[in-house]
């Protein structure tokens, strides 16, 4: 064995007890609160691999889109087609296509009350509200209630929570932050949103 190899193998054994260690930590089983936020692409993307990730262990999955009004896009036609899934669709569109503060805050209050329900439901054991960020940060829903809402969940329900420029308080709330970083991105270039990857 040469010495890199052998500096190798006592670097990855070094690695894999420190792994080792912080699993064994781990013992508490409850639900999770997830924020995926920032200025980059995948943070739905990401939360409905999750969906996936949990209809493969027998999970039933319930999903509230704020702000979006689309139900023809591609994650929406698979995972609408599949047992164990409730999926619900709760504005109509952008909040800068709409220029309407009014029936936005409507929409918005609907839409939580939609989303209270499936936060309510034992049976649902993942909730992803996609866009939530958007009504908290333009005052369309008031954060503490929220919050309360959140508290109260099912101490065995896993949440994910999608959007742009979360609250500090939901950073604050969340058991795990994921912050998508922007550094590069198709649309600039003058690429039209592509099916399959956009859409």
């Amino acid at each position: 064995m040469t010495d890199r190899e052998a500096r190798h193998r006592l670097r990855m054994a070094r690695k894999k007890a420190a792994v080792d260690a912080t699993v064994t930590r781990a013992t508490e089983e409850r639900g999770v609160l997830l924020l995926l936020t920032g200025n980059g692409k995948g943070k739905s993307t990401s939360a409905f691999g999750m969906a996936a990730r949990a209809l493969g262990h027998g999970l039933r999955v319930a999903v509230a889109q704020f702000i979006k009004g689309r139900s023809d896009t591609g994650e929406a036609r698979f995972f609408r087609a599949l047992p164990g899934v409730a999926w619900h669709v709760l504005g109509e569109g952008f909040t800068w296509e709409t220029r309407d503060r009014d029936r936005d805050t409507t929409l918005a209050r609907r839409g939580w009350a939609v989303a209270q329900s499936l936060l309510a439901d034992p049976a649902n054991q993942l909730v992803i509200l996609d866009e939530l960020t958007y009504p908290l940060r333009y005052g369309y829903l008031d954060i503490e209630p929220v919050l309360a809402d959140l508290r109260r969940r099912p101490s065995h329900q896993h949440v994910v929570i999608t959007g742009r420029g979360a609250p500090t308080a939901l950073h604050e709330a969340a058991d795990t932050v994921t912050e998508m970083g922007d550094s590069k991105h198709a649309f600039r270039a003058g690429v039209a949103p592509q099916r399959g990857i956009d859409l």
